[in-house]
């Protein structure tokens, strides 16, 4: 018997899924690909982790133009209830409703005997404000319930409280979504469902077992730059090469966020757009910007470029300051330290772990209302040290 055809919008190969990403501008490898591939034909969706900027949204969105199908995107964040995620009830369009057919509820209830009766009437016609012309559905439901196949991205999941978690567990599993009012809707064209996460919390065993898993990193040197070509960033071929070697060393610092491949392609264009043609220490200090976003950050890079565009350049000391480019330092150090010891400074990367941690606003954090947390002596070094040696000494006397 001759095999069946595919769908035209199915993957043929692993390696037409690396072909078809690649004409959307996706560079995919090989583990990339063939996780794509698995998703689209055990029916399971895929969970992507790693740091954000890596490309895990521009995969759904990439599997969604290869395919032709339509992106429905759940963006996920704290405090998130399932009426956002799953479906509501329009209430205004039933209290319309319930206004314009005022009269015919009075016939209903005008020979009832009682109160208890009419009431009785009347819930037995709640099926018709609770169906399917006054539910308004939500990324998940629209997903299950769309007569148009699609790619459902739920983004940052880790973002969500467990709560929720727990509620797409039922879609991830059986591709159903259950309204208690109505039934159980299950799709007719199971979704291909991509869910992302940064890290910022360890998701449950019960929802990583339902997904296939695969882990982003920053791609190699070779790939990245792949990945500038096939933007078509304008930026000559060597030059692009430099500026990926000088990302991956920017990469390697102790950075509060460290640049993304989007963001290197952004720097790839604006050094186009200057008209760049060779690499620089001033021209990268002048639009560094581009992909460092904390002024910190910026210091720190500044102190190193000239090494990374030189790696046979010798630096000056930490904390000097950049005469001819215009750009201030604010150096923060504590005690005659600057701010580049790494003795006496807080890691980026954890600060920014720890502020994705659930129930984080129930305490003092970095911009909160209010005067903010106080930096605390060490113990025998205040003034407290000295009103316990002034009662020691009066106890002496």
């Amino acid at each position: 018997m001759p095999a069946t055809p595919a769908h035209p919008a199915e993957f043929a190969s692993v390696e037409d899924v690396t072909e078809r990403f690649a004409a959307q501008g996706y560079i995919a490898d090989r583990r990339l690909a063939t996780t794509v591939f698995l998703l689209t034909r055990l029916d399971k969706p895929v969970l992507l982790e790693g740091p954000a900027g890596v490309g895990k949204t521009e995969l759904a969105k990439t599997l969604a133009a290869a395919t032709g199908r339509r992106l429905l995107r759940l963006q996920c964040y704290e405090g998130q209830d399932e009426s956002r995620a799953l479906y509501e009830w329009d209430y205004g369009k039933q209290l319309l409703y319930t206004q314009m057919l005022r009269d015919k509820i009075g016939e209903l209830t005008a020979d009832a005997p009682d109160l208890v009766s009419a009431v009785r009437r009347i819930e037995e016609q709640d099926s018709v404000f609770f169906s399917d012309r006054f539910l308004a559905p939500r990324p998940l439901l629209e997903a299950v319930r769309g007569e148009e196949p699609s790619v459902l991205l739920i983004d940052e999941v880790d973002r969500a409280d467990e709560a929720l978690e727990a509620v797409l567990l039922e879609c991830l599993a059986e591709y159903q979504v259950s309204v208690p009012e109505v039934g159980t809707y299950t799709a007719k064209t199971p979704p291909y469902i991509v869910l992302t996460s940064n890290n910022s919390r360890d998701l449950s065993a019960a929802l990583k077992r339902r997904c296939l898993h695969l882990s982003l990193g920053y791609p190699d040197a070779e790939r990245e730059l792949e990945i500038l070509r096939s933007k078509e960033t304008g930026l000559p071929e060597a030059t692009a090469r430099h500026l990926v070697e000088v990302v991956r060393g920017l990469r390697e610092l102790r950075l509060r966020k460290n640049p993304s491949i989007s963001e290197t392609v952004d720097w790839a264009r604006t050094l186009a757009v200057l008209g760049v043609d060779e690499l620089g220490p001033e021209v990268l200090a002048d639009t560094a910007n581009v992909v460092l976003k904390y002024e910190r950050d910026l210091g720190r890079a500044l102190d190193v470029l000239p090494r990374l565009v030189d790696p046979n350049r010798t630096l000056p000391e930490p904390g000097h300051h950049h005469d001819g480019h215009g750009h201030p330092h604010h150096h923060d150090g504590h005690d005659g330290h600057d701010g580049h010891d790494d003795r006496h400074e807080v890691d980026g990367r954890a600060l920014r772990t720890a502020m994705d941690q659930q129930g984080r606003h129930d305490k003092d954090y970095y911009g909160a209302p209010g005067p903010g947390p106080t930096r605390r002596t060490a113990p025998g070094a205040g003034q407290g040290a000295r009103s316990f040696a002034a009662i020691a000494r009066r106890r002496a006397v």
